[in-house]
Order: structure tokens, then sequence, then C-alpha cells
């Protein structure tokens, strides 16, 4: 902390079980080598997790299937949040007071640190500094992710940082009922999603994204799976370097190197 006092400010806090279940099998699946590595337990911290610690252990049950002894810390800056997950820890589970600093008991380095929801509400300009200051406090290999969702969990976008900085963009969505893939422009992490205009790299991606969906309706009736793997498969063939195949499409995920959606240097903060 410094003097005393956590970074950051408190969140609105709105949460609901399931809500962040795209991101906890994206952690326990991309992220599973690091969590099976032969060292002690693994921390992975949930920062700013909200009014209710439902994201805390839902998190913590899903990486126990990777990693039976993974801790999972909560991190709140409203003492009054960290009070009711204190309430209910349970081995493996814990909460503490704090804000960007990621405060842990010895100085302790997280393996992963996942702030949802968190950074959407500050300016676009705090958000480098936010992303050093966490990625500091990672262990080697460890990573940040800087996400954005919606109230119910059906469309989902993060940023993955590590200490050499931001390293890929993935976007989920709940495929059932999914009318265009852009719509998820409006979950952008805040870094990107003032960007999302013409000229910007995001923009084009998103605009290519859509077209190549709606060139390959015809796979509509062999549902919406299919067809969203076959955009995919179109996007990679346009030459977007998407970081991942068709097992984590086929889950109505995209991830994307970060240098091709990136922010243009001229509208930097």
């Amino acid at each position: 902390m410094t003097g005393g006092k956590p970074v950051g400010v408190i969140t609105r806090g709105t949460t609901n079980p399931n809500r962040l279940r795209r991101n906890d099998r994206w952690i326990a699946a991309t992220l599973a080598s690091g969590l099976r590595a032969p060292i002690a337990p693994p921390i992975v911290v949930d920062l700013g997790y909200g009014a209710s610690p439902v994201t805390v252990l839902e998190l913590h049950d899903r990486l126990t299937r990777v990693r039976p002894d993974v801790r999972v810390v909560g991190i709140e800056i409203d003492p009054d949040r960290v009070a009711a997950g204190q309430a209910i820890e349970r081995p493996g589970v814990s909460f503490a007071l704090g804000g960007f600093e990621v405060p842990l008991p010895n100085d302790q380095q997280p393996l992963v640190v996942r702030a949802f929801n968190v950074l959407r509400q500050y300016a676009e300009g705090e958000v480098p500094a936010a992303w050093s200051r966490v990625a500091a406090r990672l262990a080697p290999g460890g990573v940040l992710i800087d996400g954005t969702c919606d109230e119910i969990g059906r469309l989902a976008a993060w940023v993955t940082v590590t200490a050499g900085g931001p390293q890929s963009l993935t976007l989920s969505w709940k495929l059932g009922g999914l009318i265009r893939p852009g719509v998820i422009a409006e979950r952008l992490p805040k870094a990107l999603i003032h960007r999302n205009v013409p000229g910007e790299p995001v923009h084009r991606f998103l605009a290519d994204l859509d077209a190549a969906w709606a060139r390959h309706a015809g796979h509509t009736a062999y549902g919406a799976r299919q067809r969203f793997r076959a955009t995919a498969a179109a996007l990679q063939d346009a030459g977007w370097p998407l970081l991942a195949g068709p097992a984590r499409w086929r889950l109505g995920e995209l991830t994307v190197d970060w240098s091709a959606v990136a922010p243009l240097a001229h509208h930097g903060p």
C-alpha cells in the first residue's frame, strides 16, 4: 500500500453468480501449464471482485480442477466487502483489503491477477500506470487479466498483460442467439473501448469479424458454433494473428495478438 491506503477507487461493485464463468474457464485452460508447475501452491487474485464474493468462490471451484491446492485471494478496496468475504473464508480462499498494489502476506507474488469491470471506471489515460503497477507484483511468468463483461456474462472481453506489457485481446460470446459478434464492442476493456472508431486497428478487426460472420450465414443451418468456427477461420486466413485455434473457437472465443489491435500511437494518452 501507499501511505497505508489501498491504491485505487471503490467500484460500483455490481456482480452476479456465473458472471465471470467465461474468464474462469479461460484461465483454467489457457494458464493450466503455469498452474500445474511443480512450485508452491500458486496464488490467483480476484482484484476488485465487487459487492459479493461469489466470483472469488467460483474461480476457486473451477481452478481446483486444474490445481487442487491453488490459493485464490479476493482483494477489495471497500472494507465492508472484505469483511463480508472474510466471514465465509474456507481452505484455499481468503480476502484482503487493497487495490492495485496487490497486498499479499510476506510480499508473495501472484501467478494471476484478474481485474474485471474495474478499470472500466477509470480514465483511459490511467490504464497504463495501473497495468504497470499490477504487473510489477506478478510472479515470473505471471499475467494480469484486465477485462469487462455484461451483467450476466454472455459477452466478455479481456486483455492479458505481463511484465513485458499487453500481450493479447480475448473476446468471448455466448453463441446461442448471437445476432452479430460486433456487439461486443460495448464491452471492450477501457484501453480499447474508445478506440472503436474508423482508422483504429480494433475497429477494423471488429468490422472484419462482422463481415466474415455475415458471409458465413449459410453455416447457420449447422448451428451457431459451426458458423462461428468458419468466421474465425476466415479471419485467420485474412491475416489476423489469432493465437488460439478451433478448440477455443467452438466455445465462442477468439484471442488475437495485441499488436494487431493496439491503439494507434498518435491517440495515446
